[in-house]
């Protein structure tokens, strides 16, 4: 007996340790560390954080061991490496940063053991000087009162009038209804009803549709509302009647809806080189209005985002979906 039990308890050893080794083997296999991603910004250095501008296509290339991962920055400078395989805690990861208008710049990381000790990258680029070349023998030209302008369009509802008409509902009073044809809500008396449809026309909507007993035995009658609660172009309006003659009202306010586009207008701020602003993700014909050596001129900003002055981009992103942020910077020979 004593055998059988220490047999048992055996079994149920070996069965718990190789199932502990399974759950190991499947684990390790499908577990891929947060450690293994590394993620940051790419911003324009400067001793002025508000001149600290994002800087979109970046290259960012990370070398570890044998392996080469390669990304690009986006319109906010964000960047995101997730690596194939595990990469241990402790390792060195280089990461190369190039983009045409900056200096290269190299970052050694440290991948760490927890992932909250997990550090944001941020690197810091410094402009490419673009003075050199430059003819300073010509003062620069001054931008100066800049404004942008935009268009937004939106719906606008007017109310344009409103409508009415009558309808008589014709019957004798006092009449058995005997089931040979339309009944009061009772049964007893024969009824009789009608009708009545407008239309509000091409591009209008009928609202706050009302319905009423005008003349007649109104307490012996019942409106049916269902054809013009829920307004509309088209409504209509039932009655029944049970007793003499009785006339009946349909009126409702008609609305019209058209498009209307309102131009607004706001001032970008400015910081040493770079001017930003921010505007609705639904504006249209945006355009920069200034002051070029004194004269006022009109920049249509085109799909390229240059100007004859700057270079222009666009910051849009999940995180702002309801707006777009713009950044530009001026060209050489040219200050605010």
């Amino acid at each position: 007996m004593g055998g059988g039990r220490r047999t048992a308890v055996r079994i149920i050893i070996v069965f718990v340790f190789v199932s502990a080794l399974v759950f190991l083997v499947l684990a390790v296999r499908h577990w891929r560390p947060r450690w293994s991603v590394i993620q940051g910004a790419v911003v324009r250095r400067d001793s002025d954080p508000r001149k600290e501008y994002p800087i979109a296509a970046v290259q960012v290339t990370a070398h570890y061991e044998n392996s080469v991962l390669s990304t690009q920055s986006d319109a906010s400078g964000y960047f995101r490496l997730t690596f194939p395989g595990t990469v241990l805690p402790g390792q060195e990861v280089k990461l190369a940063f190039l983009h045409p208008n900056y200096d290269p710049l190299e970052v050694q990381v440290t991948i760490r053991f927890r992932s909250e000790l997990r550090q944001l990258v941020i690197a810091e680029m410094s402009p490419i000087d673009t003075a050199t070349g430059v003819d300073l023998s010509h003062a620069p030209t001054v931008i100066s009162n800049v404004r942008v302008r935009y268009t937004v369009n939106s719906e606008n509802e007017e109310n344009i009038g409103s409508a009415a008409k009558t309808f008589v509902v014709t019957n004798r009073g006092n009449i058995p209804c005997r089931h040979q044809a339309e009944c009061s809500p009772d049964g007893f008396w024969k009824a009789a009803s009608g009708a009545i449809q407008m239309d509000a026309g091409a591009g209008n909507e009928f609202r706050d549709a009302r319905a009423s007993c005008i003349a007649g035995p109104c307490p012996f009658t019942r409106i049916d509302t269902r054809g013009f609660m829920n307004g509309g172009r088209m409504i209509s309006a039932s009655a029944l009647d049970w007793s003499s003659t009785a006339t009946f009202q349909l009126q409702a306010e008609v609305f019209r809806t058209s498009i209307v586009s309102n131009v607004r207008e706001l001032y970008p701020v400015v910081f040493g080189r770079g001017l930003n602003f921010t505007i609705p993700s639904n504006a249209e014909g945006v355009t920069l209005e200034a002051e070029l050596g004194r004269v006022e001129m009109v920049f249509p900003l085109g799909p390229d985002l240059d100007l004859s002055w700057a270079k222009c981009a666009e910051r849009e992103s999940a995180r702002a979906e309801n707006s777009a942020a713009f950044q530009c910077e001026l060209n050489p020979g040219f200050q605010f």
